[in-house]
């Protein structure tokens, strides 16, 4: 066996790397997730359908013009998914969001989105969120859909201009109304002409990615699309 093999196995014995997903240690070969994970992950497979039949898109009929409505895992309650988001926004794992971000960029490749996006933008936190927390959850997904992808990811090209209740316990209305009026384009001159894809951790009502969608169509966005790690 060669001498590099042989020292990285014997590394792997003191301080086994583990899946991000369900903590098993990883084979070697494996990646961030194991090859069970990987096999297993509820995919959500939307981005295979017309956008007509996509049942996430019909969640913004009717309110402003959506490209793409793109989810890459359907979100259950103590499963691998919620481990996974929780590890990512609450345990500074940030690897999580960029292995997310490549493979679903890497399955939206293959699907036929090269060339769509010219802009990938996380949904900002309010700079008392984020001094707190240290990062932005959503950053590291548009990162790693950016970089399968080929295109541009800008963290700061939206601006969220007033901390905002939790979004948890309130009905749609109630979402929209508490987000509708707290974003802005911090770099409008990013945004003018492009198709813009606004990414976010989890979507649920839809009502802060519609409210962002909006401020980006004001700001010269030509067409805007919207991608999460999970669908509740």
């Amino acid at each position: 066996m060669p001498l590099p093999v042989m020292l990285s196995d014997f590394v792997s014995l003191l301080f086994p790397r583990v899946c991000l997903a369900c903590q098993e240690p990883l084979a070697r070969g494996e990646d961030d997730l194991c090859t069970d994970c990987r096999a297993q992950l509820p995919y959500t497979d939307y981005h295979r359908l017309p956008p007509a039949d996509n049942p996430l898109a019909r969640r913004f009929w009717g309110k402003l013009p959506v490209t793409h409505v793109l989810g890459y895992l359907t979100f259950q309650k103590h499963g691998r998914v919620q481990h996974l988001l929780h590890e990512l926004k609450y345990r500074n794992q940030q690897q999580i969001g960029r292995v997310l971000g490549r493979h679903f960029g890497q399955e939206l490749a293959e699907a036929g989105y090269v060339d769509t996006f010219g802009l990938v933008v996380p949904v900002p936190l309010h700079p008392r969120k984020l001094a707190r927390r240290g990062y932005n959850q959503a950053d590291s997904f548009a990162e790693g859909l950016a970089t399968s992808l080929g295109c541009l990811w800008h963290p700061e090209a939206l601006r969220r201009t007033a901390a905002t209740e939790s979004q948890t316990r309130k009905n749609r209305l109630q979402r929209w109304q508490n987000v509708a009026t707290v974003f802005e384009a911090a770099r409008p001159e990013l945004v003018a002409g492009q198709h813009v894809l606004i990414v976010d951790d989890v979507l649920t009502t839809g009502a802060t990615l519609e409210a962002c969608c909006a401020v980006l169509l004001a700001a010269g966005a030509r067409e805007v699309s919207v991608a999460t790690i999970a669908v509740a």
